[in-house]
């Protein structure tokens, strides 16, 4: 899957940030030579961000994710224009698909809408555009992965509340070392980074846990992201309307964010 950056997530104290990222930037690496050195490292700063022992076997059994890091320098997608970018991710599918699913359960998105006031085409639209609607949620270690990119001296600071997010979620139980999602660590329908799901994820449908690999709760959880970084209800979500910029916290590729407004439009048109 392609790499999605959104914006950094505030989801803990500053200390997270702060220790995880230090620790990264300070012994951080462009081969897999240094990683299991670095994993005892940084086990030191999740220990002290409040990981526990679920979350550390989860960070000790972390394999170096080769894949991840071939994706990661090789991103491609967002160069494209807007009318190659909704070719290539079948944005004409998206809509008819989208269409499709709104009609089957327009109370379940009439629901989400009254909540959290974003409309049903703008989260069919991430849903429909993430992973197809939950037909690929992705093929890689999400721990391997976002630790892995924690490592690596790119982005080091971006990952490494992600890497400590992804952790916590093993000791909660919302996800083990070997759930799968996508190359870039981005978990279930929607695809949320780690950190973003440990703070913006819902249970939606009272189960009692958060699980994002759950429509619903992927669903609300989205949602529930798009409200608290600051979605207005009632308002517009096009280019040069307040809600558009919102579109940007979950994705910062601009051609990403016209893509899904224009989607949004037309499914619920």
């Amino acid at each position: 899957m392609h790499f999605k950056q959104r914006a950094r997530s505030l989801f803990a104290a500053g200390l997270i940030l702060t220790a995880g990222a230090g620790s990264a930037l300070a012994q951080c690496g462009n081969t897999s030579a240094g990683f299991e050195t670095w994993k005892t490292s940084f086990a030191n700063d999740a220990r002290k961000a409040g990981v526990r022992s679920s979350g550390l076997q989860a960070l000790a059994n972390a394999q170096y994710a080769t894949r991840t890091i071939a994706a990661d320098r090789n991103q491609k997608s967002f160069r494209y224009s807007l009318d190659k970018f909704m070719q290539v991710r079948g944005a004409d599918t998206i809509v008819a698909q989208g269409r499709k699913r709104k009609a089957r359960s327009p109370d379940f998105y009439a629901a989400l809408e009254r909540q959290y006031g974003v409309p049903s085409g703008v989260l069919i639209a991430i849903h429909g555009m993430e992973t197809a609607f939950g037909g690929f949620m992705g093929d890689s270690s999400v721990v391997s992965a976002i630790v892995t990119l924690t490592y690596d001296c790119r982005r080091s600071d971006f990952f490494a509340p992600h890497a400590i997010g992804a952790l916590k979620l093993v000791d909660q139980g919302s996800i083990t070392g070997a759930t799968k999602g996508a190359k870039h660590g981005e978990l279930g329908h929607t695809q949320f980074l780690p950190g973003n799901a440990l703070k913006y994820g819902v249970d939606a449908n009272g189960d009692g846990r958060v699980d994002l690999y759950n429509q619903t709760d992927a669903l609300a959880s989205t949602a529930n992201f798009l409200r608290q970084k600051g979605w207005k209800t009632g308002q517009g979500y096009q280019q040069g309307q307040p809600n558009f910029a919102v579109i940007k916290q979950w994705n910062a590729a601009t051609v990403y964010q016209q893509a899904i407004a224009i989607m949004g439009a037309r499914i619920d048109g």
